[in-house]
């Protein structure tokens, strides 16, 4: 599509913006940069929305502390100030910067820019629209310069930071960012797709997505305006990502979080008309909410939107009750500020919704599909509150080979095969003091998800030695012969125990 031309915004001319980075990188106006001026917990506050602190931590005249102001604290700033930090014709000339008195003397930013670490170290800024960079848009009653408040595009948030972490980040040809908000998804496709493409409801976050991109030195994506998938119909990816608009409303007051979809049919819609949508051996990755209904297991629930053909791997982070999820986004809309009537009204109208659509609780996660193909899917829903290590896109890249390996390995193809033990797996034994044998052994990862598991003695016996050198088979005979066991019966019952530390990455298959 052709540029996008919305009132309000800056437009990114190649030449001005390049300069425009250059002074950013000069003044270290960078995430590094921001914590050693702030210090950590001026820093972690604004990530909560709370600027006091920064505002503190930023009275003097350095270039820094004038781009924090300008640009995450939306103070205005003498021009003369500004000038020893920014080419300030360039950027009134664009329109990052806007006059703030009538004689010009003053001047401030037109849009929030974040200063965000690449995965490798790179220097990227997100923008967004003024007031939310950090920690959603909570505080703010009527959009900044006339912006209709529905139409606000956000800046990064931890939904953005998990999905980035999440990802599978192999080469690819072709990647699809699907409601791209402020393009946060868009730039770190960008490093290994040779082909991105975004895509979004409102025009304006596809502006904004355009002067991330841009201002982070990325090259640009094909911009295509409409939902769901209508802006790439008959078109395929190698990976699909999207954090949608999943909050379960009961109205679509705010295009950045309610899909205008009745419950959680918009998350349904997408991980159903994925697999249109992939090439062979692709992934689709997303955020969703869900309901839990009454009289409904969620995981059967969830597992039933999958399409034929993918392997797929659900993860249930968190669950709210309705009350809960209630307050949550009338705060996120700032209900909170409004009368105390028109607070009750709303709140009102949510559980109400839910109650029509029988929802005890809503959860919170990630869903991710492979497109394999296969007529024997791998179909996992399974709850995980704990903590986990990202990035966590290699782990979820393990899992699915994982899931083809088993689905081609029967028990005797499982004995021949040669299994190393994951890295950094510990074993913990549990008992009473002075026992002679512990009641039982835990093996726990320290990497990725971060399980632990039981396992009996053989079992512990047994991830303990695979070191990639013997088949399963033949270190099953010797655990027999250790422990006074028939190695026939030993070989008949232990195959499910591997698979099992096989799905859950404490073993992996050695395939040189």
């Amino acid at each position: 599509m052709g540029r996008v031309s919305t009132p309000h915004l800056p437009i990114a001319g190649p030449a001005r913006t390049d300069r425009l980075r250059d002074a950013l990188l000069a003044a270290a106006f960078t995430a590094d940069g921001l914590l050693e001026l702030l210090g950590a917990p001026a820093y972690a506050a604004l990530a909560r929305s709370e600027t006091v602190p920064a505002l503190r931590a930023t009275r003097g005249d350095s270039p820094l502390e004038t781009l924090i102001r300008l640009f995450l604290l939306q103070q205005p700033v003498d021009r003369a100030r500004a000038a020893a930090a920014l080419p300030v014709d360039d950027c009134l000339a664009d329109g990052w910067l806007v006059p703030d008195a009538p004689d010009g003397g003053t001047v401030r930013a037109s849009v929030d820019v974040r200063p965000y670490g690449g995965p490798e170290g790179q220097d990227w800024w997100i923008v967004s629209d003024l007031g939310c960079a950090v920690g959603g848009a909570g505080g703010i009653g009527a959009g900044p310069g006339g912006v209709d408040r529905s139409e606000l595009v956000l800046g990064v948030g931890g939904a953005s930071t998990t999905l980035a972490g999440i990802t599978v980040r192999t080469p690819v040809a072709s990647a699809l960012d699907l409601g791209t908000g402020s393009g946060i998804q868009a730039l770190h496709a960008a490093q290994h797709a040779t082909r991105v493409t975004a895509t979004d409801l409102n025009p304006r976050a596809l502006h904004i997505a355009r002067l991330t991109l841009a201002l982070s030195g990325a090259p640009e994506a094909d911009l295509r305006q409409g939902p769901l998938f209508e802006p790439v119909a008959g078109e395929t990816f190698d990976l699909i990502v999207s954090n949608p608009p999943f909050v379960i409303s009961p109205g679509a007051r705010l295009t950045y979080r309610d899909g205008g979809m009745g419950g959680d049919e918009l998350c349904r819609t997408l991980v159903q008309q994925s697999a249109d949508r992939l090439n062979d051996g692709g992934y689709c990755q997303l955020l969703a909410n869900w309901q839990h209904v009454e009289g409904e297991d969620w995981r059967e629930r969830l597992s039933s939107w999958v399409p034929s053909g993918c392997d797929a791997w659900i993860v249930q982070r968190e669950v709210q009750d309705v009350a809960q999820y209630a307050e949550l986004w009338l705060r996120d809309a700032g209900d909170h500020r409004t009368t105390p009537e028109e607070y009750a009204a709303r709140y009102d109208a949510w559980l109400a919704e839910f109650e029509a659509r029988k929802t005890r609780g809503i959860g919170f996660g990630w869903i991710t599909l492979r497109k394999t193909g296969s007529n024997r899917p791998s179909v996992i829903a399974e709850e995980w509150p704990h903590p986990v290590e990202q990035p966590l896109g290699p782990a979820v890249r393990g899992h699915f080979e994982r899931q083809d390996f088993l689905r081609t390995h029967d028990d005797a193809a499982l004995l021949g095969t040669h299994f190393r033990l994951a890295d950094e797996v510990v074993q913990e034994q549990v008992g009473l003091p002075g026992a002679e044998d512990p009641e039982h052994v835990v093996l726990r990862q320290n990497r990725g998800m971060r399980r632990a598991t039981k396992v009996d003695t053989v079992g512990a016996g047994f991830a303990g030695v695979c070191d990639g050198t013997l088949p399963a088979g033949r270190i099953l005979d010797a655990i027999a012969q250790l422990v006074g066991e028939d190695p026939v019966l030993l070989r008949d019952r232990t195959p499910e125990a591997i698979r099992m530390l096989v799905e859950q990455g404490f073993l992996t298959p050695v395939t040189d």
